[in-house]
């Protein structure tokens, strides 16, 4: 990898459609994976040659880079997913006798994929028609996580980046019975790439100088972003007051969701080729 701060293109990740709006960044694409609300993770549960068609769960996870102790190098970053033991998905990677195994693969090939949506583009033809968005895909190969302190880092990610300082301020450590029904796969990524389109709408010359059209048709952006609502407490809850922690995530994130979309929205296009 020439660049640090990149990912590497190669011929899965390289985005070949609107290549303007390809990004390798790294920082990037970490960003939308960690702040999406749901990750969408895709493999193949038998061989392919068994069954073509690949299965894909909605999963909640997120970068990390977790270092063991006496390490002499840092683990470079990868996604952590969470998910009961039981599951199909969480016994494939560490299943000695699975396809991927009989391959020689260093896990289980898998495909995360996060999209953002930050507006409605409305152009002066259908055609033109748009939205802004920040979306990710990831290939990597997932291994069940065995190591006792590396599952707890696991865990604490996962729920710090849901709500930050959640896992302090729940009712921790967990139990045996906790740890034993879940379990963490990490995916060690082999390509990455997104795609991101942040400016308003973009028109064809021939319609931006037809005073009948222009005159006629609203075009722009409709922001959009994700809303935290006012918190609902459980019948059980006996806390007064909502928690400071709790309390500032959702004031921070929908200030955040709200600047980004509105300030993308007015944006100039970029010259169509």
């Amino acid at each position: 990898m020439s660049d640090a701060t990149q990912y590497e293109k190669t011929p899965r990740s390289t985005v070949n459609r609107l290549k303007q709006r390809a990004v390798y960044d790294q920082e990037t694409i970490r960003s939308i994976i960690d702040t999406s609300p749901i990750l969408h993770v895709s493999f193949l549960p038998v061989h392919p040659s068994d069954d073509p068609f690949p299965t894909i769960l909605p999963m909640l996870g997120c970068f990390g880079a977790y270092t063991a102790p006496n390490a002499e190098l840092q683990s470079a970053p990868a996604i952590y997913l969470h998910g009961h033991s039981a599951s199909r998905f969480f016994k494939l990677p560490g299943n000695t006798s699975s396809w991927a195994a009989e391959e020689g693969l260093p896990g289980l090939p898998v495909c995360v994929a996060a999209t953002h949506i930050d507006g409605l583009v409305l152009a002066l033809t259908p055609f033109n028609h748009s939205s802004n968005y920040r979306s990710a895909v990831v290939h990597g190969y997932a291994q069940l996580v065995t190591d006792a302190a590396e599952k707890d880092y696991a865990l604490t990610l996962i729920t710090d980046n849901i709500v930050p300082e959640r896992w302090a301020n729940s009712r921790v450590p967990p139990t045996e019975a906790e740890m034993k029904t879940t379990s963490v796969i990490r995916v060690d990524v082999v390509s990455a790439s997104a795609k991101v389109r942040a400016y308003t709408a973009g028109n064809d010359k021939a319609d931006l100088e037809d005073e009948s059209v222009v005159g006629k048709v609203w075009t722009g952006v409709v922001p959009m972003w994700t809303q935290y609502g006012e918190p609902v407490p459980a019948v059980e809850n006996r806390v007064s007051r909502v928690p400071e922690h709790v309390a500032r995530v959702i004031e921070e994130r929908n200030a955040e969701g709200e600047q980004w979309a509105k300030d993308i929205a007015t944006r100039k296009a970029p010259k169509k080729t």
